[in-house]
């Protein structure tokens, strides 16, 4: 790979011309920037979190397409919260005069510390079209309250 700066034309060159110049990194930001890089099992390792915090609640948002249900496990243990999934994915392509077949093999792993606000009695998850939405209630004196008004005498 070379980086290409734009040169103002001058001496001859025509404009719009590129110069490039040889990097010793060439190669690596070459397999860096491929497509494959945000595809397969990289981008599978580690998928996406959104958290969320309410008055009464936080909320977890994880995105896990392809998974089934049953290949995705949560467990909440001394105030750590874990998700984790594993599952066998098969994927065929056909090209010009063969068929490829690859197997994969995806599994993730994420893991966050709760805060002691957190009732991890009443946690809930639900996981449909690919997003795992978990709901971690707060703890009653946890709970935001309203502001009291308090009367001047």
């Amino acid at each position: 790979m070379s980086v290409v700066k734009w040169k103002k034309p001058s001496n001859g060159h025509e404009a719009g011309t590129p110069v490039t110049y040889s990097t010793p990194f060439g190669s690596l930001m070459e397999n860096f920037f491929k497509d494959n890089l945000f595809s397969g099992e990289f981008s599978s390792a580690v998928p996406a979190v959104n958290v969320s915090e309410e008055d009464d609640r936080f909320k977890v948002e994880l995105s896990a397409p392809g998974f089934n249900k049953e290949d995705i496990k949560v467990e909440c243990d001394n105030n750590i919260l874990t998700i984790s999934g594993e599952h066998k994915m098969e994927d065929a392509k056909k090209e010009t005069n063969y068929t490829r077949r690859e197997f994969n093999y995806g599994s993730f792993r994420r893991t966050f510390s709760l805060p002691e606000s957190v009732n991890d009695e009443q946690i809930d998850a639900k996981y449909e079209n690919g997003i795992l939405k978990i709901t971690l209630p707060k703890r009653e004196e946890a709970k935001k309250k309203p502001i009291k008004e308090i009367r001047i005498s």
